[in-house]
């Protein structure tokens, strides 16, 4: 069954409580909820983008969090939660579904989503109560973080427009900066340089993984439009490597590879990593080569240790 979304979650998770009487903690939470809805293994480790934090765990959590903006459930101590009195009305009245339509009717769930408005903004300017991106099924987290998957490929396919257009001489070097800034030895001068041109034999470019040259990695660039790269050329670039006693190569295309080629270089002794444009573009984000910062937001969380008081 694939994972609810957090909405679907609220009355479940309020029915539970309601059963319980008393206080649970987060951890009986989670595992009555994925028993409830016969969740897999693979759905409980299904994370966000960011590998901060489990989908599930993340929309049991954001449906904590609405219902006690509500008023129907409340944290005594921290990581544990039980039923209010007002939530435990609502389940005599046996609603057929909780969600944020629903929850409009409390007035302390308006004031919580009217605090939107605020900030920087008159409420004029604030954004509508009912607007679709409140009524989504993500959570808050899952919007943020799908928003900027969405700017992050945006970025990666012009990027990758961008690569096309240049010289197979500057895109050589961008693919060699590109290495020496994941860490493949050090700095520019030192570790790394375009050596390609006329019979050059298929290596474009040599990377130094340490300060003696006691190891090497070499790259072969190609800037394609369209055609994927096939195995007659990745089998040339591991001839190249061999005839330079090299066991250590990185294929990097603006276009892609056959899957022949990906069986090709899976099952051969010589360690050649192809990578294709889509990868390429990503790798020039995460390691800001051709890129630069233009805003940065901060996501934060209470703090529970500093609101502890000594005993």
């Amino acid at each position: 069954m694939a994972i609810p979304d957090f909405q679907s979650l609220m009355l479940p998770l309020l029915k539970y409580l309601g059963q319980k009487g008393s206080e649970v903690s987060s951890k009986e939470v989670l595992d009555a909820m994925a028993k409830e809805f016969g969740l897999s293994e693979d759905d409980l480790r299904e994370t966000i983008p960011s590998g901060a934090q489990t989908v599930f765990a993340n929309r049991v959590s954001w449906a904590k969090t609405y219902l006690a903006k509500a008023g129907l459930v409340e944290s005594p101590r921290r990581g544990h939660y039980r039923i209010t009195p007002r939530g435990t009305e609502l389940l005599q009245s046996n609603p057929e579904r909780i969600d944020i339509d629903f929850l409009k009717r409390y007035p302390e769930f308006l004031d919580f989503k009217s605090l939107r408005g605020t900030r920087r903004r008159s409420n004029a300017d604030a954004v509508p109560l009912d607007a679709p991106l409140l009524d989504s099924t993500m959570t808050p987290s899952e919007l943020v973080e799908e928003a900027f998957r969405q700017m992050q490929d945006s970025l990666a396919e012009e990027i990758l427009q961008r690569l096309k257009q240049v010289s197979p001489a500057f895109f050589e070097r961008i693919v060699v900066e590109l290495l020496v800034a994941m860490g493949y030895g050090g700095s520019f001068p030192d570790a790394g340089e375009a050596i390609g041109k006329s019979g050059d034999e298929g290596i474009d470019g040599v990377i130094k993984q340490d300060k003696l040259g006691l190891d090497t990695v070499y790259i072969q660039a190609k800037r394609w439009e369209g055609t994927p790269v096939g195995r007659p050329v990745l089998m040339q670039f591991a001839g190249a490597l061999q005839a330079r006693k090299a066991n250590k190569g990185v294929f990097i295309t603006t276009s892609s590879f056959t899957e022949d080629a990906k069986r090709y270089v899976a099952q051969i002794g010589t360690k050649i990593v192809p990578v294709d444009g889509y990868q390429l573009a990503h790798l020039m984000i995460e390691h800001n080569v051709g890129v630069s910062t233009v805003t940065s937001y901060h996501v934060k969380r209470i703090d529970n240790d500093f609101f502890e008081e000594a005993g």
